[in-house]
């Protein structure tokens, strides 16, 4: 992909600073380049890094959380590396975020339809009029009925469907080349949930808008995403394809979180949890992170980390026992 990336994130290291020589890292080096119009999933159990880097890709890392290496390039230009009135310019019409929860997200304050016509008619240099019609048009690509008087109401009065909606018409506004987004789906209910995904893949589709998606749900990752990247204690451990990840997973910790997701195709199908708990990121183990839980490591895993490397095509894997998964696999 490298020359046609829209984002590269490259080396990308998070972490709290404990002093000027010690910190705690989230995020250890991550990698990884997303095209023009391609939807792209990050999957993990919670605390595995995934909402860090897509925070640190828009800017917005929490209070004592800071990039501490890395680059992020958006059309070869680094974000990390530019001036914070610049880096804003950029959000809204090239960057844009959908949050996990709409009602926290929203301003109570103010109408959904003011709040979409608010950062459009300051950046797009729009009359109170035509940033209202913008508002009004959004709703309506997005799906919201009777759009017009909707756009009159406050957050609180609209449903968890329609919120998410309006944050998708918020997000769109400015026609922004990048989406990225945080779990939006995460608290509606499963017919909702595909509505919305369902929307954001036309919606990507028909404005070759990119997609960033970070969920721990595989079954979206499956509905919406094309590639995807899948991280365990804030590592990468594995990249490529949804569809041959699913069919073949090439790491151990992939493998357990397909056979611990249950499968509706399969209704009969045991679900295998996968053993142990994730690592303390304050006291990381010795060699590959995900070693304590593995049924394929080995005296070498417990003693050296492993790199993300290219295994086929398309794929990337961190395992010394990636072969011998493969042929378990298959």
């Amino acid at each position: 992909m490298t020359g046609t990336s829209l984002l590269r994130v490259t080396d990308l290291t998070i972490g709290v600073r404990r002093s000027k020589t010690d910190a705690l890292i989230l995020v250890d080096k991550a990698n990884f380049e997303i095209a023009p119009g391609e939807r792209f999933g990050i999957v993990g159990e919670s605390g595995s890094g995934k909402s860090m880097t897509l925070r640190a890709i828009a800017g917005l890392l929490p209070k004592g959380v800071s990039v501490l290496s890395g680059t992020v390039e958006y059309n070869g230009r680094d974000l990390l590396a530019m001036p914070a009135t610049q880096r804003r310019a950029l959000m809204g019409p090239q960057i844009a975020m959908i949050f996990q929860e709409p009602m926290t997200a929203l301003n109570p304050t103010m109408r959904v339809g003011e709040q979409i016509a608010e950062g459009a008619r300051r950046r797009q240099h729009l009359t109170k009029t035509q940033a209202h019609q913008l508002a009004v048009t959004m709703m309506r690509r997005t799906g919201i009925p009777d759009a017009e008087r909707r756009a009159r109401a406050w957050p609180h009065e609209l449903s968890g469907g329609l919120r998410q909606r309006v944050m998708i018409a918020m997000a769109l506004a400015d026609s922004p080349k990048v989406l990225l987004c945080d779990e939006p789906t995460t608290a509606l209910d499963v017919t909702v949930q595909h509505q919305i995904l369902k929307l954001l893949e036309q919606l990507c589709e028909q404005t070759g808008t990119a997609l960033v998606f970070v969920t721990h749900d595989l079954a979206v990752v499956n509905q919406t995403c094309q590639r995807l990247a899948v991280m365990y204690a804030g590592k990468l451990v594995e990249q490529g394809p949804v569809s041959e990840v699913f069919t073949l997973p090439r790491h151990p910790y992939t493998k357990g979180l397909l056979g611990s997701a249950p499968d509706f195709d399969q209704p009969d199908r045991v679900l295998i949890p996968i053993p142990g708990f994730p690592p303390n990121l304050a006291a990381r183990p010795a060699g590959c992170p995900f070693q304590p839980r593995c049924a394929f490591a080995t005296e070498h895993c417990a003693t050296v980390e492993p790199e993300l490397e290219a295994v086929a095509p398309g794929r990337l894997v961190a395992c010394f026992e990636s072969a011998r998964l493969e042929k378990e696999v298959a």
